[in-house]
């Protein structure tokens, strides 16, 4: 707000730079292209009154300096005014196609809102005994919508996570989004554990690439990390599928990267296997009262500074976080990430170079989460 109202002083100064020149020059060195300026830098910056407002300042402030100077007289004093009106009344036609086209571009954009909500509603804040806080931040600020995604849902053998990136932009990237999520609802409350999970989800984005055809079909992946946490909160189970691994921040704001055993590829690209399907590797974490899993796709840790060097989560959190771990304040998941976002801005100028999609799971204490069982599902 405070640099909308100094833009505003614009045309003003504008109006009181010709003064100054014209005082500060010869008789026959005329500012009203200053003035003349004036009433167009005003369009973008308000309303028709004072647009209208401003040219007629203009206009005095001419015919006052030509008198002045003894210039005013049809050959320039009257044709600067004729220009003056005609520019001030192209000012007002300015104004209002920008303001039509502003107004499309705002309910473009909350359609667009609309539709991320709908596409990926924020997790729930608790679940149990889990704090869970998510951001995303994309790297068009027009397009609120990318081929990012988190997802967080408490299932019958567990509370489950999935962070993901499909591959692409665009339309295509959402729709990829979209069979994603579908996905993994369905199969998280399904699937008994981990590998049956990935199996699921593999099944459902190949039968997706299928009917999308093309390209699609063949070169379309999603990097993804999966968690399981145990019903007590106190263990926390990996598959990591070609995507960053999360950092657990400890109780001091220690950082430390959980890293898979095995690589894996990608989901989505069982094609290229021999037998058909990948080796599903699960890693498990020790996750003590307090410790918070942060889970984020690449455009956190691909984000460069001016030397081109990457982000690195595991090296900035304890500066971050230790500080005000260590005064005795306690940050919430959202907070934790807020303070991320920030950290990564700076670090690149203030610019993503790609939609980041970040989740924050803490654990407030030990003891069970309530969530029902299910009946075993047959295997897969």
């Amino acid at each position: 707000m405070p640099q909308l109202l100094r833009t505003h002083w614009i045309p003003v100064g504008l109006i009181v730079l010709a003064v100054v020149v014209d005082l500060a020059t010869p008789h026959d060195v005329t500012s009203a292209p200053l003035l003349i300026a004036a009433p167009v830098a005003a369009a973008p910056l308000a309303g028709v009154r004072g647009i209208i407002a401003v040219g007629i300042t203009a206009m005095i402030v001419h015919a006052f300096l030509a008198r002045v100077d003894g210039t005013f007289g049809w050959r320039a004093g009257v044709a600067n005014q004729i220009t003056l009106a005609a520019v001030t009344a192209l000012a007002v036609l300015i104004h209002r196609m920008l303001r039509r086209q502003d107004s499309r571009a705002r309910r473009a954009q909350y359609v667009a809102a609309v539709a991320q909500r709908a596409l990926l509603p924020r997790p729930p804040a608790y679940l149990g005994d889990l704090r869970v806080g998510a951001r995303y931040v994309p790297a068009e600020s027009e397009a609120l919508i990318g081929g990012d995604l988190y997802v967080v849902q408490n299932t019958p053998y567990g509370i489950r996570a999935m962070v993901a990136d499909v591959r692409g932009k665009g339309l295509g990237a959402v729709s990829a989004v979209s069979a994603d999520l579908g996905a993994f609802r369905y199969a998280a409350d399904e699937a008994e554990d981990l590998p049956q999970l990935v199996h699921r989800l593999e099944w459902a984005l190949q039968r997706e690439g299928g009917r999308r055809g093309g390209t699609q079909r063949e070169e379309g992946f999603t990097t993804a990390l999966i968690a399981e946490f145990s019903e007590d909160l106190g263990t926390v189970r990996l598959v990591n599928r070609g995507h960053p691994p999360p950092v657990l921040i400890d109780t001091s704001g220690g950082a430390t990267l959980l890293e898979t055993s095995e690589e894996s590829p990608p989901l989505g690209m069982s094609d290229l296997s021999d037998l058909g399907a990948w080796h599903t590797p699960v890693d498990s974490f020790a996750f003590p009262a307090g410790s918070t899993l942060l889970c984020y796709t690449d455009g956190v840790t691909e984000s460069r500074d001016a030397a081109g060097r990457f982000y690195d989560p595991v090296g900035r959190l304890p500066h971050l976080l230790g500080r005000r771990l260590a005064s005795g304040a306690r940050l919430t998941p959202g907070q934790i990430l807020d303070l991320l976002i920030q950290d990564v801005g700076r670090h690149s100028g203030g610019r993503p170079h790609d939609d980041q999609a970040m989740l924050a799971l803490h654990r407030v204490r030990a003891g069970p989460v309530r969530a029902r069982r299910g009946p075993a599902m047959p295997p897969v």
